[in-house]
């Protein structure tokens, strides 16, 4: 069953660590230039959650056959689609496409947004992947309303990406959201119209297409974290936790 947030306080508190989420996202955009490193992202991170008493949701995050996350923030760049992890080992340069996911948790409650930059002068097709690609997700966002179902969310998200000759990525979805980072239900980027969970208000969910150039198809890396796109093409990955409210969907990761 999807997280269903009962009472006005709990929905102020998954504001408040949303706007954490997207008033930390702003700093990391602005940080993305040739010679910064993944990692400098990662202590930009470390940083301002210090400041602000934040725990980061990622960092010792666990799952099945994977050691404990190592950051604070998901860094992937060009044909890394997700679960990058930031390290200094090599330099962003000019042309490079860095996708940013990061989670936040606030007084128990949880925000995750994601972005993706474009890294000094990149190529039309990397801007145009970043384009729709968050594009895809807006059209998500707003067919998240109460009443609709899921299959409507995905194809909406769905239909912007193909329409563009891009691909969407299956094995990776968006998700539940609440007092842990992934909860019921899954939220994938495709499907059909009228399927699905039924969206109530109350429900809140996090709304994450991941776009390939290429085909959609994905590869772990020896890491157990990394995810790449299986022919080398460019990804792309945007993201907003909402909530599904009265009015239409709230985004809670907004700065």
């Amino acid at each position: 069953m999807a997280v269903e947030i009962k009472t006005d306080a709990e929905i102020e508190m998954m504001r408040g660590a949303g706007r954490v989420v997207g008033q930390t996202l702003q700093l990391l955009r602005d940080a993305v230039r040739p010679g910064v490193t993944a990692k400098n992202l990662d202590d930009i991170v470390r940083k301002e959650y210090a400041k602000r008493g934040v725990t980061p949701t990622f960092l010792n995050y666990a799952v099945p056959g994977a050691p404990p996350y190592p950051a604070t923030v998901c860094v992937s760049v060009n044909d890394e689609i997700v679960h990058g992890i930031p390290t200094n080992k090599r330099l962003f340069k000019s042309g490079d496409i860095v996708s940013i996911d990061l989670g936040a948790t606030v007084n128990g409650w949880v925000g995750d947004s994601a972005i993706t930059v474009a890294c000094g002068k990149v190529s039309e097709e990397a801007t145009r992947l970043i384009e729709v690609t968050e594009e895809a997700l807006w059209a998500g966002i707003h067919a998240a309303h109460a009443g609709a179902r899921l299959g409507d969310i995905g194809a909406a998200v769905q239909e912007v990406a193909e329409r563009n000759n891009f691909s969407v990525v299956r094995e990776y979805v968006g998700h539940g959201v609440g007092r842990t980072m992934h909860q019921d239900p899954q939220v994938p980027n495709y499907g059909t119209p009228g399927r699905g969970e039924v969206l109530k208000r109350g429900t809140v969910i996090a709304i994450e297409p991941i776009v390939n150039v290429g085909d959609w198809h994905t590869k772990r890396m020896p890491d157990n974290w990394t995810v790449v796109t299986r022919d080398g093409s460019l990804s792309a990955h945007f993201e907003h936790t909402l909530a599904v409210t009265d009015n239409g969907p709230e985004v809670l990761t907004l700065p």
